[in-house]
């Protein structure tokens, strides 16, 4: 699959420690459930049973902590699509890439997308590193719905791929701020229309699965 090859992200999470680790895990469940701008660094060593003095020894600040956080938690979702994807070869892989979400959602991801909320919460500092680390898992998701569409058979892969990364990123906010608990499976109907529409207007072949 060609997102392998791409990057694993934008940012390099530094060597962890054993204490290290452990302030990382605790950011990670901190920030995601309270938000960044909500959690202190005293927080997040309280939580991970350390002194704050490690969380800087090793992250050096609390930007560089929130993009670990969110740098690991990309490479995490990013290794997850891929296996769903490998794992369920019945499904064109476009789709899969829902159904991938869908599970996210339920084991991993209950309040909605950790970049999302992280982009709004950091929109007064677009200084942010953490900016470079968001869009970089936005523009990772474009560049793999392209890269599938145009594995399917589909001619204007780039165009399809920005109608489904509405479709996801809708979702996910649909999950988490309505009452539609359906939302994922909702889009992945939409996204099977968009496919075969692409395919009957301007694919060179059309997939066989559904």
């Amino acid at each position: 699959m060609a997102t392998k090859e791409r990057e694993s992200s934008s940012w390099e999470v530094p060597r962890l420690t054993p204490g290290a680790r452990a302030a990382l895990d605790a950011a990670g469940r901190l920030f995601y459930e309270r938000g960044i701008t909500a959690v202190a660094v005293e927080s997040v060593a309280e939580a991970a049973g350390v002194t704050k003095k490690t969380v800087y020894d090793r992250f050096k600040s609390k930007s560089a902590l929130v993009c670990a956080y969110l740098s690991e938690r990309d490479s995490r979702y990013r290794g997850w699509v891929e296996s769903w994807i490998a794992e369920h070869p019945e499904t064109p892989p476009v789709l899969a890439v829902f159904d991938a979400l869908d599970a996210w959602m339920t084991a991993r991801g209950p309040k909605g997308c950790a970049f999302v909320h992280a982009h709004a919460q950091l929109l007064d500092t677009p200084e942010h590193p953490a900016h470079r680390v968001i869009n970089g898992q936005k523009q990772w998701l474009h560049d793999t719905f392209r890269d599938l569409a145009h594995d399917a058979g589909v001619r204007s892969a780039d165009a399809l791929a920005a109608e489904l990364l509405c479709l996801h990123e809708g979702a996910c906010v649909m999950h988490s701020t309505t009452d539609i608990t359906d939302a994922v499976t909702r889009a992945r109907r939409a996204a099977h229309v968009l496919l075969q529409d692409a395919l009957a207007t301007g694919g060179r072949s059309a997939p066989g699965r559904k």
